[in-house]
């Protein structure tokens, strides 16, 4: 039955790349990131609501009052994440950033394993486990370097920028476990689900209104009738991301799930770039970078198999 999780995670990685070509067109079609991901969240938390009334387990909602606060929150760092990629990305540029988010997934998840804490048990860490990291991150390098900006992204003092990014990856195995412990106390991944993007709207919200306050740009939802039916699938994508992350960690380890999404995610953004979908620019892919997807991909397997 664990074994199951292995492509689920995988194609949940896969789902973070077509998430991200929709939410440029909710973006542009809005006017405003921040509102383009508060729309995605509100609808991922409705979707989920629906399935968990027609699965029959919306009762467990009643149990939330029972529930430790912090094991509610998972869904604040959906917010953190965002808005530091709005944050980080023109500054350290897109492969940089993103470089560095997958560096702190992997250096969080480590951790969650070897240390035990969030509910997460305890696995000390195997001689093959820490080579698999190794090899992730060195992939992440590759790919890294493998764009031909990346090198001018890296100049200049930036150490700040690098350290959030750094920050952002990490809370997404945090968010992970946190919303594992909730599924412990409900036992509904679904109301898991729910409420974690309830919250990530809440969040989203404050936000987008501090945005607002400081001068940001105001959303223009006029746009949204002639944004193609694609721009709508981000918050099914989310959803899906978020449920599967929670659900696989206690079964495959906290490393492995998040090595396994990454290198979804790495694996359809080979194929997004190469060939343009969801209207973004056309990019080659360069042969150190094909080759860091590889080392990442044997790296995850290591992780897994030994």
């Amino acid at each position: 039955m664990d074994t199951l999780f292995i492509p689920l995670s995988l194609a949940a990685g896969g789902l973070l790349a077509v998430q991200a070509g929709a939410n440029a067109q909710l973006s542009k079609a809005t006017g405003s990131p921040f509102a383009a991901t508060t729309i995605q969240v509100v609808l991922a938390a409705l979707l989920l609501l629906i399935v968990a009334i027609a699965t029959g387990t919306a009762a467990a909602f009643g149990g939330l009052q029972a529930v430790p606060w912090w094991h509610a929150i998972g869904g604040v760092a959906t917010a953190l994440y965002v808005a530091s990629t709005i944050l980080v990305f023109p500054r350290l540029g897109a492969v940089v950033a993103v470089g560095l988010f997958i560096a702190g997934q992997m250096l969080a998840s480590l951790a969650l394993d070897s240390f035990g804490v969030l509910g997460v048990p305890r696995q000390a860490p195997k001689p093959a486990t820490l080579i698999g990291t190794a090899a992730v991150l060195a992939g992440v390098v590759a790919i890294v370097f493998g764009q031909k900006a990346a090198t001018k992204e890296l100049s200049g003092s930036k150490l700040g920028w690098m350290l959030l990014a750094l920050v952002a990856g990490a809370v997404l195995p945090v968010q992970g476990a946190i919303n594992g412990l909730l599924r412990q106390d409900l036992g509904a991944p679904f109301v898991v689900g729910t409420i974690s993007f309830a919250v990530a709207t809440l969040s989203m919200i404050v936000v987008l209104l501090v945005t607002l306050l400081t001068g940001g740009a105001k959303p223009q939802l006029g746009g949204l009738k002639a944004m193609p039916w694609w721009g709508w699938i981000g918050a099914v994508c989310g959803a899906t991301y978020v449920t599967t992350v929670f659900v696989a960690i206690p079964a495959i380890g906290t490393a492995a799930t998040v090595g396994l999404t990454v290198a979804g995610q790495q694996i359809v953004s080979l194929f997004v770039d190469r060939y343009g979908w969801f209207r973004l620019p056309q990019r080659e892919i360069s042969t150190l970078r094909f080759a860091g997807v590889v080392v990442l991909l044997l790296g995850v397997a290591a992780i897994k198999v030994f």
